[in-house]
């Protein structure tokens, strides 16, 4: 009886304590690095991921998004005000053109506009 008990506290510390929706601050962040890197050298960039710097760092963002900061703004105020929290990307000067998002509605898959 004691297992299930400690189980049952254990599964829902665990679900209370992580949270896969939410503005994914952390790996955005280890985006907007990896992307501001790509523009302003592609060799550096590749580099990071042969290495494989930037995939670390990016899998240890997504741990810490799930554990800490998902589960504060979707448990602690989204969830209740029906309003999810944004993530703001830098801006980034586009050196050999951009892609846009496939949400986008001007968006065209492999075409590099702004050249």
């Amino acid at each position: 009886m004691k297992r299930i008990a400690t189980f049952t506290a254990l599964l829902a510390l665990l679900t209370l304590g992580s949270c896969a929706a939410g503005p994914q601050q952390l790996s955005r962040s280890v985006d907007d690095w990896d992307r501001e890197f790509y523009v302003n050298n592609p060799r550096i960039d590749g580099v990071l991921y042969f290495i494989p710097v930037i995939p670390i760092v990016k899998y240890a963002a997504m741990i810490g998004d799930f554990f800490i900061v998902n589960p504060y703004h979707f448990w602690g105020e989204d969830v209740w005000d029906d309003q999810g929290t944004n993530f703001k990307h830098i801006e980034v000067e586009s050196t050999d053109g951009y892609v846009n998002s496939l949400w986008a509605d001007d968006a065209d898959f492999l075409f590099k506009a702004g050249e």
